[in-house]
């Protein structure tokens, strides 16, 4: 531990990178065509692409799920930790690794939202809205966070510096702390993913997400769309719904 403390410090973006990926439209379908096409079925890949972009469409059409599973995408989130305790929700088809806080000592990065976030909810749950702050919520908001984080944290830091383990230390911080984490998954996951944790007007099926994973979502739909544009396209299509 070093002999100075590190200052809290505040945010209200989030972290996606993709680091590692092996997924591409073609992985769909020749893992589609095998069914029909035996050994041949790589040799497909090389046909008229429209002929390859009906069959992505079909596939999705028709929820036949598995030829999306045939392809890897490897994200590395920053965010908070509430975040992550809806992420961990999705269990099959992905791969988790997060940071520790029994093995390191976790750094002051800390959740506040922007002025952007709505952050008045109306109606009862199940149908609500949410609805502008105004510039005293906003401030309100701020500054409790910021006072209970820096208080949080210094209390966490006592605690180390009498010989405390982190991992009882750990205990008295906050859910708006930040963490980190590896999360691997195919397309067909993420976009199960996507289905619920993004809200759409083309969606099949109505989703509420919170503002906060919504935003991981985005940027991993914006990535994984580069990657895969034609299954990406189909999802759009048949109303974001995962085969």
């Amino acid at each position: 531990m070093s002999d100075e403390p590190t200052a809290p410090s505040f945010r209200s973006d989030v972290t996606v990178e993709l680091v590692r990926s092996a997924a591409a439209d073609s992985d769909v379908i020749w893992a589609a065509r095998v069914s029909t096409a035996g050994e041949q079925s790589l040799d497909a890949l090389r046909q008229d692409p429209e002929k390859s972009k009906g069959l992505i469409n079909f596939l999705m059409r028709d929820r036949h799920g598995t030829p999306f599973e045939h392809n890897s995408m490897t994200f590395f989130i920053s965010a908070p930790i509430f975040v992550f305790r809806e992420f961990h929700r999705h269990r099959s088809g992905w791969s988790y690794n997060e940071e520790s806080g029994r093995y390191r000592e976790l750094q002051p990065v800390f959740y506040v939202p922007g002025e952007d976030r709505k952050l008045v909810q109306q109606g009862r749950p199940g149908k609500y809205e949410f609805t502008e702050g105004t510039p005293e919520q906003h401030a309100t908001t701020a500054g409790a966070m910021e006072a209970a984080y820096r208080e949080s944290y210094a209390r966490y830091q006592e605690m180390l510096e009498v010989g405390v383990a982190r991992e009882v230390a750990r205990a008295v911080l906050p859910v708006g702390l930040f963490s980190s984490m590896y999360a691997t998954c195919n397309a067909r996951s993420l976009m199960h993913f996507l289905s619920l944790r993004t809200k759409r007007e083309n969606s099949a099926v109505p989703s509420f997400p919170q503002r906060e994973i919504e935003m991981v979502a985005e940027r991993m739909e914006q990535q994984w769309a580069e990657l895969m544009p034609l299954t990406h396209a189909a999802f759009e299509q048949h109303g974001r719904v995962a085969p």
